[in-house]
């Protein structure tokens, strides 16, 4: 076998090893978050997701997914969404400016009774912690999805020296250790190989899997999207959409 077989391989065995973790130790507040987005859904409120950067791409893997629900709408910062922003750099500058979460949720339709999942992995950040704070401070339900062990190795850059963690109703906790890097080889200076997206994003979809289940343990049927790939799904889609049309923000 290669170095590369190996190195495939050995990745392969650390996140698989995390995912373990996050299913052994996790389940119970993965548990609670996916029945309060089912309450929320239940009681005709919004669902919304919110990442910075890489911690994005969980958000936006729930958001118009087939076999997801409907109504998660994606909470967009324009700059930090993505590495689409020139220059890149550019994007993690803003997470550290105080007082644009205050902004952002001015001008989106987000509102009490709703809920929040504010994703960020080291959770240090003045965006990501302002968000949470004062998304609850407008009677927001927050669920948190963070790596709480850089509370304990690294300092917070906002002014309180609090972090995400700090401004939850629920956190869930990835388990991804600081540095987010898995892998490391003679020779090479850094460790290298990220899992933290391929954690979160198991994390997301089974809060969004556990939502589901509650909702029909209510007699909810979920609102829940199929692929437009299948016979009948844009029909299915279409009218889904329709009826949970006043929740559904990423059409306008």
């Amino acid at each position: 076998m290669g170095d590369g077989d190996e190195l495939a391989g050995r990745y392969f065995d650390a996140a698989i090893e995390l995912l373990r973790k996050v299913r052994d130790e996790e389940t119970a507040p993965l548990t609670e978050a996916g029945r309060l987005v089912a309450d929320t859904v239940a009681a005709g409120g919004r669902v919304f997701a919110f990442g910075a950067g890489h911690s994005s791409l969980p958000a936006q893997d729930t958001v118009y997914r087939a076999g997801g629900l409907a109504v998660v709408n994606l909470l967009v910062v324009p700059g930090v969404v993505g590495v689409d922003v020139r220059p890149a750099t550019l994007g993690s500058a803003l997470e550290r400016v105080s007082g644009l979460a205050a902004a952002v949720l001015d001008s989106n339709p987000v509102r009490r009774g709703d809920v929040l999942v504010v994703i960020s992995l080291s959770g240090r950040n003045p965006l990501p912690v302002e968000m949470a704070s004062e998304a609850r401070a407008r009677g927001v339900k927050v669920i948190g999805l963070t790596s709480v062990a850089y509370a304990s190795q690294t300092t917070s850059r906002h002014p309180s020296g609090t972090f995400l963690k700090d401004h939850c109703d629920l956190v869930l906790d990835s388990r991804i250790p600081p540095g987010d890097a898995e892998l490391t080889l003679p020779g090479v200076a850094a460790p290298f190989a990220p899992a933290s997206t391929v954690v979160t994003s198991a994390m997301m979809q089974a809060v969004m899997a556990t939502a589901a289940g509650a909702l029909v343990e209510r007699g909810v049927e979920p609102p829940l999207l199929r692929s437009g790939n299948v016979d009948g799904g844009h029909d299915w889609n279409a009218r889904v959409l329709e009826e949970y049309g006043d929740r559904v923000f990423y059409r306008q």
